[in-house]
């Protein structure tokens, strides 16, 4: 990120193949600016976004 800001990512696979993508967004601080969820199906295409409060 151009702002010195980091984004993490944690993948959790589900019985069907499906893969669930948790995405957090964070300032130079380590500060939350933004977390959603992607949902991907077993082809791997992104098939939703959740975004989180």
């Amino acid at each position: 990120m151009e702002d010195n800001g980091r984004i993490y990512w944690y993948d959790v696979q589900g019985r069907k193949g499906w893969k669930a993508r948790y995405v957090k967004e964070v300032d130079e601080k380590e500060a939350t600016r933004r977390f959603w969820q992607e949902i991907y199906d077993e082809k791997g295409t992104l098939v939703e976004i959740h975004e989180k409060e």
